[in-house]
């Protein structure tokens, strides 16, 4: 098949979910299915004076058994080991044994965020510069001796998809895209296009995020909406939700191995779904949000045109349900002028519910959900969903699993700042 056809067809051959509520794919399904959560009282370190205490982490997570290498630790923020284990874990999944594809033919696109430093890592060198008269010479001639000099290392958003072609010799296209919550869906799109137009025969797909820092902690508070719920932390994360009052942070990562359908045929791979839309948007109205999510109308209406589908063939919506009230807000309304009528018979599904927000991270394991839902056949129910809004008219999915409907699912996600994206699966 020439390069560039637009007839190369690109599937989901391997899935890897490092996550709050379940290490690997069974785990993962088994919280879902059964509705439960992995929000908690933050358990890392003191809480007491933060403006949350409130948080979905991983608690047995152990990175020595997923790195090649130990020694890497060392250079590896939370984020990149978490993004690196789930890499690992959807290369075992699909079974593309070494040598077993060109290295110039296998590729990775990531997505990652913010990784922010923590203080300790620059206490020392920061505790000599106090006097602002002297602070930039002292800077350079003393303190920055006395920052490691691999530190920045941590700190790159670019590292987790440096490990990945690393570890698996990946010498074809690599690419990181930092685009916050709708990081991980633009790489799905970018690992698709690859491949479409021939320059890869499979791709490694994924995003991570950990938000369970003091530091990021407190920077969200101040923009975000964390909920400030104190007496059940499990049902503080509540989508569409009238009683909502803000998100929880979250850590974690998922991964996908996408190949062209040939390929995967070929070798007699297992296949969980194709990928046959995306699209992307910008609201360009900044946090009010005054466009009313039309970055997301854009993102689904590109979507659904590519995969030459009418709205009411969708069986369901994973959500990005943040759980603020001004997010679901406007991202039902952009529903509602996409879907039509069919917006509150659509099935949805917020998967935040379960294991909190976390950057790029979050989106890729709600697509985990999305693909794992399609193998499963059946749909996971929304936590906390109790009270529905009125002003959001949405057939939000939450008295218990549900049968799917149909074999088409999209899942979406969307940033503070409009940055909108939309991914369209289907089983073969």
């Amino acid at each position: 098949m020439m390069a560039g056809s637009s007839t190369i067809r690109t599937v989901i051959t391997g899935v890897g979910v490092i996550s709050p509520i379940g290490i690997g794919n069974d785990q993962f399904w088994k919280s879902l299915s059964s509705g439960r959560s992995g929000v908690g009282y933050l358990r890392s370190f003191p809480a007491s004076d933060l403006p949350s205490r409130l948080a979905a982490e991983i608690t047995n997570f152990n990175p020595t058994e997923f790195l090649r290498d130990r020694k890497f630790l060392k250079v590896m923020s939370r984020d990149i080991q978490l993004g690196v284990s789930a890499a690992k874990l959807a290369m075992l999944d699909c079974r593309l044994q070494a040598g077993g594809i060109d290295p110039e033919r296998l590729g990775v696109v990531y997505g990652a965020g913010r990784m922010s430093t923590t203080p300790e890592e620059l206490a020392e060198a920061v505790s000599e510069v106090t006097d602002e008269i002297t602070l930039m010479s002292r800077w350079g001639e003393d303190s920055m001796g006395k920052v490691a000099p691999l530190w920045l290392l941590k700190q790159l958003p670019n590292m987790p998809a440096c490990h990945i072609s690393i570890d698996y010799n990946a010498q074809g296209p690599n690419n990181t895209i930092t685009s916050r919550d709708s990081s991980a869906l633009l790489a799905l799109a970018e690992a698709t296009r690859v491949i479409e137009r021939g320059a890869a025969d499979a791709m490694i797909v994924g995003a991570c995020g950990s938000s369970i820092s003091p530091v990021d902690l407190t920077k969200l508070s101040l923009y975000e909406g964390l909920s400030r719920r104190k007496d059940d932390p499990q049902r503080a994360i509540r989508p569409f939700d009238i009683e909502r009052d803000g998100t929880v942070v979250g850590e974690g990562a998922a991964a996908f191995v996408l190949e062209s359908y040939e390929h995967a045929v070929a070798r007699g791979a297992e296949i969980y779904a194709e990928v046959i839309g995306f699209g992307a948007g910008c609201d360009g109205k900044g946090y009010n949000n005054g466009s009313g999510g039309r970055g997301l109308v854009a993102a689904l209406n590109s979507a659904l045109r590519r995969a030459n589908i009418r709205p009411d063939e969708v069986g369901h919506m994973n959500a990005h349900g943040k759980s603020t009230q001004r997010d679901d807000l406007v991202e039902a309304r952009a529903f509602h002028k996409v879907f039509g009528d069919y917006a509150e018979q659509l099935p949805v599904v917020a998967l935040k519910s379960y294991f909190g927000n976390f950057d790029a991270g979050s989106g890729a394991v709600e697509l985990a959900g999305s693909v794992l839902a399609l193998k499963h056949g059946c749909l996971p129910a929304t936590l906390n969903y109790e009270h529905p809004d009125p002003r959001c008219r949405l057939n939000v999915i939450h008295d218990g699993p549900h049968p799917l409907k149909g074999s088409v699912a999209v899942s979406v996600n969307r940033t503070s700042v409009g940055q909108s994206a939309a991914a369209i699966l289907r089983t073969l």
